[in-house]
């Protein structure tokens, strides 16, 4: 609950941000310095950059929840009986030991979302965030078009 709370929180605080760049760029544009107004044109470009990361990371969230959701009420989601550090992350040697279970279940089931999740959880808790997104990204691909 608290990092859908800080999701919320940083979402508005960078709609906000954006409202003021946008105005600010506004205010460029309307200038009669002509360096100024190819500062606004070029500033007015970054609420429509940020609007749209910030779309397609609330998007992935979603998805990424609904998966999650759907493999717990399969029970499909893998046992957490990782040893955890001070800061409560599983402690990463522990889970690169288990690493090669759902890595090898992807590579015997690779068009399985259900494999793809499992492994990108693995590799969070790894501590592989980029790699963790990608394996969830490829998760919630293979499962969209196996709704279509």
């Amino acid at each position: 609950m608290k990092a859908r709370i800080a999701t919320i929180v940083m979402a508005a605080l960078l709609v906000l941000y954006l409202v003021f760049v946008t105005n600010y760029a506004i205010l460029l544009i309307t200038s009669v310095q002509p360096l100024a107004k190819v500062m606004g044109f070029a500033l007015i470009v970054l609420p429509f950059i940020g609007g749209w990361v910030l779309v397609a990371d609330l998007l992935f969230v979603v998805r990424g929840e609904r998966l999650l959701a759907k493999l717990r009420s399969e029970g499909g989601l893998p046992v957490d009986n990782l040893p955890r550090l001070p800061s409560g992350r599983a402690d990463p040697i522990a889970a690169d030991a288990e690493f090669p279970v759902y890595q090898a279940e992807v590579e015997a089931a690779p068009e399985s979302w259900r494999a793809w999740l499992r492994l990108g959880l693995a590799y969070d808790a790894s501590g592989d965030r980029r790699r963790a997104r990608w394996a969830t990204r490829r998760a919630i691909s293979l499962h969209r078009s196996a709704d279509a």
